[in-house]
């Protein structure tokens, strides 16, 4: 066999065992498999204000959240299974039921549990919850299918939606830049947990202190804030930024602020400092739960990641010395190391985190109603189940995406096979099309062997639409445990 049959027959066989939209497909099954348990952990346990004046204590508790495989109710009441064939025939959404776990607690006694319908999810073609995967060239065939369509796509009252994948910032990466106006050098860090992503900014004013901003908190001194999280010695701070050498610019700073000796010292200044006005005890309250709630959420929100948190605001400040003093390069917000692309299951889990908790509003409202009239509800009746579908449903047909981003969900382009396969592979930058943005729009050494070099749009579009290259493959998300706990056995001691 010469050269190029091999070749020809290892790319055969490349496309035999992998498909185009593959990396979309994993995204949507961890979706299913584990994003939505995980939005189930966050609003676990509901307690609603107004309960019945007979019982101390009501709580609801969300167990686990499931979808099976995709079904249809017919007029007379009936359940069967319906293949994608029949929805774009039919104009229907090719969706699953979604049950949920559920039960009530009276002073802390588990008195009624049940699992409910909350609504359906619209289920990817070919995902694993769809009744074609795995199924045979001649029984998609069977079943109406061309052999050949890729999948990764949605079925949405009968019309074809994809969800186009959407470049963005990589969170929780601290990264320094320079103000082209000002030539100041700025640290930023953007701090993802849940539905939240918080900017955070660190900058030297011009008396040498250096100021963090994050939330409501705005240009606090670092060292202020070390100090409110636990790290109280002067020789500890100046460890945690560099053990090889003394900075000038953090001595300034510990010279500024040695007058703060306690940590509940340091928290009532932060209070004081962004304008909390109550009694001293409130005061040191409620900045403490900004700080543990707010201040690099991703790392936790809990007291006991304080340490975790002094650590990486001293490298951000190492980081930040060492490229203001022309040690290290600028970080450039182009190159691909720093971007995140937020895949079907991403944007579904966005969807479902922010709509879950309006699902749970509407549950507290409907109980406590009920309650008022002095009858207590069962769970069934409070939950309404239709809410979730319709959300999801007019999201992924109109294109509406929570956080006031249009035009997610598009109608995939059938126009032929290359059009339909490049529709699926696109990826669109948030920036607005109607600014310059030259470096956002330009070709980055990158973008080879990720995105394709030639398929961007002419006009106001260019650089900012762009689509993968055609072997291209995206990771997903590992868990931090894993990595820590691979990093601990090649020898990795952690600071705190």
């Amino acid at each position: 066999m010469n050269n190029t049959s091999k070749d020809k027959a290892l790319i055969r066989s490349y496309f035999d065992h992998q498909s185009l939209v593959n990396s979309d497909i994993e995204s949507f099954n961890d979706f299913l498999a584990k994003e939505m348990n995980s939005i189930i952990e966050d609003n676990k346990v509901i307690e609603p204000t107004i309960i019945p004046q007979n019982i101390d204590s009501f709580k609801i508790k969300f167990d686990k959240i499931w979808v099976t495989k995709p079904e249809i109710t017919e007029a007379d009441g009936s359940k069967r299974n319906i293949y994608p064939a029949e929805a774009r025939l039919r104009k229907l959404t090719y969706s699953a039921p979604m049950y949920v776990e559920v039960s009530a607690h009276i002073n802390d006694v588990q008195r009624e549990s049940l699992v409910t319908q909350v609504g359906n999810m619209p289920i990817m073609v070919r995902s694993a919850n769809c009744h074609l995967h795995k199924l045979s060239r001649e029984e998609l065939i069977a079943k109406g299918e061309d052999p050949e369509d890729p999948g990764g796509y949605f079925i949405i009252n009968g019309t074809e939606k994809v969800l186009v994948h959407i470049e963005d910032l990589a969170p929780n990466r601290p990264l320094v830049e320079q103000d082209s106006t000002t030539e100041k050098f700025i640290g930023k860090i953007f701090s993802e947990h849940a539905s939240f992503k918080i900017p955070h900014t660190l900058e030297k004013g011009s008396d040498g202190i250096f100021y963090l901003t994050f939330t409501r908190v705005k240009r606090i001194p670092l060292i202020i804030v070390l100090k409110a999280l636990g790290m109280l010695k002067d020789e500890d701070i100046m460890k945690a930024v560099s053990t090889s050498k003394l900075y000038d610019e953090v001595v300034v700073n510990l010279y500024e602020y040695a007058a703060i000796k306690t940590q509940d010292e340091a928290i009532d200044t932060m209070a004081r400092k962004i304008g909390i006005t109550q009694t001293k005890e409130i005061r040191v309250e409620r900045m403490r739960e900004i700080v543990d709630k707010y201040l690099l959420p991703h790392l936790g929100l809990t007291e006991d990641v304080r340490l975790q948190k002094v650590h990486n605001l001293c490298k951000l400040v190492k980081k930040y010395i060492l490229v203001s003093n022309g040690e290290l390069p600028v970080d450039d917000k182009d190159h691909y190391m720093n971007k995140k692309l937020k895949l079907s299951g991403d944007l579904l889990s966005d969807l479902l985190r922010v709509n879950f908790k309006v699902l749970i509003s509407d549950l507290l409202y409907n109980f406590q109603r009920i309650v008022k009239r002095g009858k207590f509800p069962s769970m069934k009746a409070i939950i309404r189940e239709k809410l979730l579908t319709q959300r999801i449903d007019s999201a992924l047909a109109t294109g509406n995406w929570v956080g006031g981003r249009k035009g997610i969900s598009q109608r995939i382009q059938r126009l032929n096979f290359l059009e339909t396969v490049s529709h699926l592979q696109r990826v669109v930058s948030p920036l607005s099309a109607s600014q310059e943005n030259f470096e956002a729009r330009a070709l980055h050494a990158t973008h080879l062997g990720r995105l394709c070099p030639i398929e961007t749009p002419e006009g106001t579009n260019i650089g900012l639409r762009k689509n993968l290259s055609l072997l291209a493959s995206i990771s997903q998300d590992s868990p931090e445990e894993e990595a820590l706990k691979l990093a601990k056995t090649l020898g990795m001691r952690a600071m705190w």
